[in-house]
């Protein structure tokens, strides 16, 4: 597994590739289909719309998340087809690495013409937006 900054801008970069080729306006899952592909020709292991075990408080298993992608094992994506990336995005992202137990997150928005992407790191005690709202564009990468 490779470091998971040098990772997250392998992912940063191929998802504003993909929005500078298609544009917005697509579906959701034309989105995911070609960053699964993208990504998997980059010879990462990636896995898309796999079910990930969700953990109660005690470690109780309590049922299954899909996600969109899972990369190299560490880094779950959340990708998003809407006008504009809002607060219930970023809840709906923490939530998941929280229950399904993972520090690495991002949060990728395809459906608007100024790319948007957001990187997550929950650790035991808080989660962070590791960029400010305002930057989370193309200039991000």
């Amino acid at each position: 597994m490779q470091d998971i900054k040098a990772l997250c801008d392998q992912v940063r970069q191929t998802a504003y590739d993909i929005h500078a080729y298609l544009g917005y306006g697509h579906l959701e899952k034309v989105y995911e289909n070609a960053l699964f592909h993208r990504l998997q020709k980059l010879g990462l292991r990636v896995e898309q719309q796999h079910p990930i075990r969700v953990f109660d408080e005690d470690g109780t298993p309590i049922g299954d998340y899909v996600s969109d992608l899972v990369v190299e094992h560490v880094l779950l994506i959340e990708l998003k087809a809407a006008k504009n990336l809002a607060p219930e995005h970023d809840a709906q992202i923490l939530g998941y690495l929280k229950a399904v137990r993972f520090e690495h997150g991002m949060l990728i928005n395809f459906g608007s013409n100024k790319f948007e992407i957001r990187k997550f790191i929950r650790t035991e005690n808080q989660p962070q937006n590791t960029q400010n709202k305002n930057q989370a564009t193309k200039d991000a990468k």
